[in-house]
């Protein structure tokens, strides 16, 4: 009986919230589901009604509605119905528009809010970007012969054998920019509603502070370039769960970013972005399933990233120190982890952790990586892990504790593997070189911890798979309980090979081979 009792009590209260939320319409304001009408100036009015009477509920019922940019605005919950369709039009005059120096004309995407507190996105329905019309789905994007130079495979590097290969494809000169924006923006939340077909970067956050996204399908399309699932610059408070995000660029990118160019409605800040918690996601990406930090970049710290899959990625998991500002504190645990060889212009090459630090900009102070943990992760990729910083800032404190590793042969050995893609740096001979592949590289870091690490190779049969684990320019590297070796096929290699360093400790001496 109380169990009936608090059911119906439940009931009524959500009904009652539903009741007296104040409902704006689109269709009521002019707006048509006959997916040709440009709906633009109705979905707009309907918000600012919305927001005059003091916030409430944006209403779309199902059918589809082409739009071109608008905005929301302080307590306004765009509600997208189940069977509702806001797509982006084909018309780019439909979009607004602005001239940033460096860049010239871009535009805008479908939805641009600024400065809006109490703002979300909620509902069953989608949002499509509608990207079919601004690319060219019979053309590869291809690299550029100079970045291709110094790999192994010269101008074969990534070569498409038919048609577009894994892509991307070929861009437009000119096409909309982020699908969703909030810049500047409190008590953000995007729930359980679909973005789809994201012509460039489908959801961004700049300066914005509490932002929860949850139960989405985000799905920008793999072959497209640039389409980023969710980025999240200089800000704080964000919680990422229970996402389903397929992603032709970075599923996930946290940066915080320096705005050192000025975009209208961007508040032009430069802060951190801290606090972020990524939890229970399944994420694909043509690039990094999970990006932190890069060019432009100011401090990012306290991320904890738990109970995550990355499958069908190029790159797993990428931090990145090219620029001042420092990445700490960051934890990724209870992870699967797969990752391939890909032909065409993506960034990564086939491994499941990334963390390197070298220089991307002249004239800055560069920043550092510290304090990074990961703990039971499974992995199985097509290209080694790496931890490669530089003398100008020297990894610190990293931790592997639990480390399943499956390094397995590729298909594409042959066009792509036996490389490390280090790209946006400075200098040629440093963006994409060819080099002997170990299953884990450490260059210059310090107090590294490795533990409980088990080690297998799937099939190798390339001359350059080498050592199981090995570290140049070290300080304080300790590893116990690794279970593994050197490649089976190499037989110069070894279980753990160490160059120059110093502080060394291993409960298991076998196999360690030190360069004199």
């Amino acid at each position: 009986m109380k169990k009936i009792l608090f059911l119906f009590l439940s009931m009524w209260f959500n009904y009652t919230v539903f009741a007296q939320q104040k409902t704006f319409a689109i269709t009521q304001f002019g707006a048509v589901a006959d997916a040709k009408t440009v709906n633009t100036a109705a979905i707009q009015k309907a918000v600012d009604a919305c927001n005059a009477n003091g916030g409430g509920m944006v209403y779309v019922p199902a059918g589809t509605f082409i739009t071109g940019t608008f905005h929301l605005k302080s307590n306004v919950n765009l509600y997208l119905e189940n069977g509702a369709v806001l797509k982006g039009s084909p018309n780019l005059k439909d979009y607004d528009s602005y001239t940033p120096p460096i860049y010239g004309l871009t535009y805008y995407g479908m939805l641009y809010t600024t400065n809006a507190s109490n703002v979300s996105i909620t509902g069953q329905g989608t949002i499509d970007g509608n990207n079919q019309v601004f690319h060219d789905f019979t053309q590869a994007k291809k690299i550029d012969a100079n970045t291709t130079r110094f790999s192994r495979q010269k101008d074969n590097y990534r070569k498409v054998s038919s048609g577009v290969g894994d892509g991307p494809v070929v861009p437009n000169k000119d096409r909309p920019h982020q699908m969703v924006v909030f810049s500047g923006c409190t008590n953000v939340q995007v729930r359980n509603v679909s973005l789809l077909n994201s012509p460039f970067w489908t959801m961004h956050f700049a300066d914005c502070d509490a932002v929860l996204v949850t139960g989405i399908r985000l799905w920008s399309g793999l072959l497209i370039p640039n389409a980023d699932g969710i980025d999240v610059t200089s800000s704080s408070n964000v919680t990422i769960t229970d996402c389903d995000i397929r992603a032709g660029d970075d599923a996930l990118a946290i940066v915080g970013y320096d705005h050192h160019f000025e975009i209208p409605g961007f508040t032009g800040k430069k802060h951190v972005s801290e606090n972020i918690i990524i939890a229970n996601c399944n994420l694909q990406s043509y690039s990094s399933a999970i990006r932190i930090g890069f060019l432009d970049q100011n401090t990012v710290r306290n991320v904890h990233v738990s109970n995550v899959n990355i499958t069908n990625s190029t790159r797993g998991i990428g931090i990145f120190v090219r620029d001042e500002g420092s990445l700490e504190n960051i934890t990724f645990s209870n992870m699967y982890i797969e990752t391939k060889l890909r032909t065409g212009d993506w960034w990564g090459n086939g491994e499941p952790i990334h963390i390197s630090a070298i220089r991307g900009k002249e004239n800055v102070k560069l920043g550092q990586i510290k304090n990074v943990k990961f703990s039971n992760i499974t992995c199985k990729g097509e290209n080694g892990m790496l931890v490669y910083g530089t003398d100008e800032s020297i990894i610190d404190d990293i931790s592997f504790n639990g480390i399943n590793f499956e390094l397995t042969d590729s298909k594409l050995n042959d066009v792509a593997g036996g490389n490390i893609d280090l790209r946006g740096v400075m200098g040629e001979k440093n963006q994409i070189f060819q080099r002997d592949i170990p299953a884990l590289l450490i260059d210059h870091a310090k107090n590294i911890s490795i533990n409980d690490f088990k080690l297998t190779w799937t099939n190798p049969r390339m001359p350059y798979y080498t050592h199981g684990i090995e570290a140049e320019n070290f300080q304080n590297l300790r590893i116990t309980n690794f279970s593994g070796g050197a490649s089976p096929i190499n037989k110069q290699a070894a279980r753990i090979y160490l160059g120059q360093g110093q502080g060394f400790t291993t409960d298991d001496p076998k196999g360690v081979v030190r360069q004199k």
